[in-house]
């Protein structure tokens, strides 16, 4: 509120000033200035009265002339009063009128009213700093996960596109450059329930400042950035920053995997998809033969690296000749959207080809010329462009490398899910075998949709009815809350991924595991299923009824209710 008040003074001041003398010469005028004679003696306009007849009188309401008529004196003070007192006002509402549009005073006023809503959040939230396509993504995944988020962004258009959105959770939003520590401060960087701080933004130096600032103001906060440079990375690591995504690096890693393991690929994407998103299909990328790149940018340069460790031949064309003189580096100048450099590169005998330009409209024409010439690659096409989805779909690329769904994906699997993230990394080290495994025993459960994926943590608030029976000396094991409330011998369609207890960690945990209050489930099961296993979790009899065979006894009043 300081800001507030301070501009209205420092704009106000002036014309108050003016209100202040011309009400202090007109009233004082009205006492000095002798009225009519009443009862043999001059009459004096008292204070009082002279503040009341110019304050209805410089307004120009007008109630006529008090206590007693004027005086040709007094009248003539006041016809000078009125216009001087008239213009001062239309002095000061002209300064309040533009005061009021001034955009230094509209934003004070906004930051006000953002900190009063962030300093009466009552749940955990996530400060997110970037609202373009990533931070779209990201946040909408929050509040599908019930999770809740703050948006800092400089650009107007990005806030108000936010308003629109039609979330269920209100997301409070600052128009604002998320590298000023102050505008961090308003959305909550030291508030309590902040769970952590996302940067998001385009630009490498915004993030780091985001981060070194996060990190200063607010060490213990989980703090995750985009990075997609080396020296930033570095520079962010330093700092402590809890996790930097590479969104090249991150792709060409899941490309590592699906040429090494395809099915622990096709297990990731299943698992890290949105809620009711189709499921993929599997992929199988070429080891053997020649692949080309177009483009060798970050992102094509982070491709060239894997396919290098793999062992595969690469061609590189590129329109920029900075390596064309590198030995190692067999380069090809050119855009690749011409035929004639594609086949340069020897796009006949190519098993793959990857479109890595930052234009939408040159990986689109290099996918379709490359297919012209080749129907049989394995095409890679990298998507800038939200708005261009439909292009993509449209090629039928076999991967397509979108940035901000791949920093969403994985944010939202670090924050929201914790255990999707370390079942990930556990499961990166197991044969591709165990995953064909997983993969088909998940497909068993599930129908043609990406799987509802969720955290179960063993205690009162999310399994009372495991707890109450607990504390009657009844064991309970995972195999139980999987079952049908309806048809006890029956299983729910849902696979337990991890398991984790005082004891470690378990992956695939069997049925017959004794819960203990505090240990920690991540489950994978069709939509709809979470609810019933709720049932089983929540409901006493329920439960029991699962355990024994029996139903419990029910009180008089309950069954008189049932009959």
């Amino acid at each position: 509120m300081d800001t507030v008040f301070f501009i209205i003074f420092r704009r106000m001041r002036q014309p108050l000033l003016s209100l202040i003398i011309s009400y202090a010469i007109v009233i004082l005028g009205l006492t000095l200035i002798p009225g009519k004679e009443i009862d043999g003696q001059t009459y004096y306009m008292s204070f009082f009265h002279a503040f009341y007849f110019v304050s209805y009188m410089a307004t120009t309401i007008g109630f006529g002339e008090i206590p007693y008529e004027f005086s040709d004196a007094q009248r003539l003070w006041v016809s000078f009063s009125v216009y001087v007192t008239v213009i001062v006002w239309i002095y000061a509402l002209g300064t309040l009128l533009s005061l009021i549009r001034d955009e230094a005073f509209q934003q004070a006023v906004t930051e006000r009213k953002f900190t009063n809503i962030i300093s009466h959040l009552s749940e955990r939230f996530y400060l997110v700093c970037g609202y373009g396509e990533t931070g779209t993504e990201l946040v909408h995944a929050l509040i599908d996960y019930n999770q809740h988020a703050v948006v800092v962004d400089i650009d107007p258009n990005r806030i108000s596109e936010l308003e629109l959105h039609n979330l269920r959770d209100f997301v409070p939003s600052l128009c604002a450059d998320g590298c000023r520590p102050k505008h961090l401060i308003e959305a909550g960087l030291n508030n309590s329930l902040c769970a952590g701080v996302v940067a998001l933004t385009n630009v490498n130096e915004t993030n780091l400042k985001i981060a070194i600032t996060s990190k200063l103001l607010n060490p213990n906060l989980k703090v995750v950035c985009r990075a997609d440079s080396q020296d930033v990375e570095a520079n962010m690591e330093s700092f402590g920053t809890d996790e930097i995504i590479d969104p090249f690096d991150t792709f060409s890693t899941l490309l590592t995997t699906a040429l090494q393991k395809p099915c622990l690929y096709l297990l990731q994407q299943w698992l890290t998809g949105m809620s009711n998103d189709s499921l993929i299909e599997p992929v199988y990328p070429p080891k053997n033969g020649k692949w080309i790149i177009c483009g060798f940018g970050r992102f094509g340069q982070a491709i060239h690296r894997r396919l290098n460790q793999e062992e595969i031949d690469i061609v590189i064309v590129d329109i920029c000749s900075d390596y064309a003189d590198e030995p190692e580096i067999d380069f090809i100048l050119g855009r690749g959207t011409e035929a004639d450099t594609l086949k340069q590169a020897d796009i006949d005998n190519a098993v793959g080809l990857v479109a890595g330009t930052d234009d939408d409209a040159n990986n689109l024409s290099i996918v379709v010329t490359a297919l012209e010439l080749n129907s049989n690659l394995f095409t890679i096409a990298r998507q800038n462009e939200k708005d261009n989805q439909e292009l993509f779909d449209s090629l039928s690329c076999d991967m397509v490398m979108n940035p901000g769904n791949i920093i969403a994906n994985k944010i939202r699997a670090l924050l929201v899910m914790p255990m999707l993230y370390e079942f990930l990394g556990l499961a990166y080290n197991e044969s591709d075998e165990w995953a064909c495994a997983l993969v088909s025993r998940i497909l068993g459960a599930i129908t043609d949709v990406v799987p509802d994926i969720w955290e179960l943590t063993i205690g009162e608030e999310e399994a009372y009815a495991v707890i109450s029976l607990q504390a009657r000396d009844m064991e309970v094991t995972l195999g139980d809350i999987q079952s049908n409330r309806y048809q006890r011998e029956e299983e729910l369609n849902c696979v337990a991924l991890l398991y984790l207890s005082k004891t470690g960690k378990v992956m695939l945990p069997t049925k017959d595991t004794l819960l203990q209050a505090g240990d920690k489930i991540l489950f994978c099961a069709q939509s709809g299923v979470r609810h019933s296993i709720e049932w089983n979790l929540q409901n006493q009899n329920v439960l029991e009824y699962i355990l024994t065979g029996e139903n419990p006894k029910e009180s008089y009043l309950l069954s008189l209710f049932r009959r």
